[in-house]
């Protein structure tokens, strides 16, 4: 056991070696296609979660005629839910609606009963930012276009994600306050908010298991073309203006994430603006183990998002 896995829970240790012997020199060394391949192959050993009523997927139309697919979840064909859009992680240019966020998606879904919609938005570094972030608004248009005959109620409608994803849905937030719409909810799991600012969780776990921060600036070269896409509020959310009228929401962090601080951070300037929001640091858990099914911290934090969104999606 080294320094950057001591205290760890155990648990997660099979996965860290997997993840260590498939990239020694970690990402960037391997490449895009090689991570991609990667996590096909992981998501394929995932087991499938809670049962579903339904599971449909669809495209939603997007920007200059693209088409962003999605996965919707139903845990019961009872009434009109409420929503949550939900965008997976992988730094910006990995991961899918597949795998371990499928088993997420459909755990949150049976935990909170409400509808899931796990959104497959453009990938980088074919597609700069801010493409993934179009996509999310692309959905959430859609959803709130969509007749109470779909069974989605759009009244209530939370965003929420992992990883990059976190970082989307945070941006999604602005982008819709900004155009005087506010959705119930935002839920971020270990959120990339912030560009390599130096604060005690970017040191500390500079080699942590799963992502280091050598790794973590790496994702952003993908996602990002420029060094002026780091100062824009739709790729930073931190940098944004304003943190008034936004959702309230949940952020949940793991104690060996170079990200830890970036979330501990956003939730500081969520509660400047007068944002109600719960933060839970995970202090045994590491990046992405929200994805990882079976662990105890993640079946905790589903019961966390679960019993938020319940509360927050209720009818008024």
């Amino acid at each position: 056991m080294t320094e950057a896995t001591r205290g760890l829970d155990p648990e997660v240790q099979n996965i860290i070696d997997g993840f260590a012997q498939a990239f020694p020199k970690g990402f960037a060394a391997a490449g895009v296609e090689r991570v991609r391949e990667f996590g096909r192959q992981g998501d394929a050993q995932i087991p499938t979660g809670p049962a579903m009523h339904s599971v449909e997927d669809a495209d939603v139309p997007g920007v200059g005629g693209s088409s962003i697919p999605i996965r919707v979840y139903k845990p019961t064909s009872r009434g009109v839910l409420p929503v949550l859009i939900y965008l997976h992680g992988g730094g910006w240019c990995v991961g899918s609606i597949n795998g371990g966020v499928d088993y997420l998606c459909r755990s949150i879904a049976a935990a909170a009963d409400i509808a899931v919609i796990s959104v497959d938005y453009r990938l980088a570094p074919e597609h700069k930012a801010p493409a993934a972030v179009e996509d999310a608004m692309a959905v959430l248009d859609f959803v709130r276009a969509s007749p109470p005959s779909e069974g989605l109620d759009s009244a209530r409608m939370a965003i929420g994600g992992d990883s990059a994803g976190a970082n989307i849905s945070a941006a999604v937030t602005h982008l819709d306050r900004d155009r005087g719409e506010r959705l119930a909810a935002q839920i971020l799991l270990y959120p990339a908010t912030e560009y390599a600012v130096d604060r005690p969780s970017w040191v500390d776990n500079a080699n942590a298991p799963i992502l280091t921060a050598a790794d973590t600036l790496w994702f952003w070269d993908q996602y990002t073309a420029t060094p002026d896409d780091r100062r824009d509020p739709r790729v930073v959310p931190a940098l944004s203006k304003s943190f008034k009228d936004l959702p309230p929401g949940v952020i949940l962090v793991a104690e060996f994430d170079p990200l830890r601080d970036d979330g501990l951070h956003y939730a500081e300037l969520l509660r400047s603006g007068g944002t109600e929001v719960r933060t839970q640091r995970y202090e045994r858990a590491c990046h992405g183990f929200m994805t990882m099914p079976g662990l105890r911290d993640q079946v905790h934090g589903v019961e966390i998002v679960a019993s938020f969104l319940r509360d927050a999606l209720a009818p008024v």
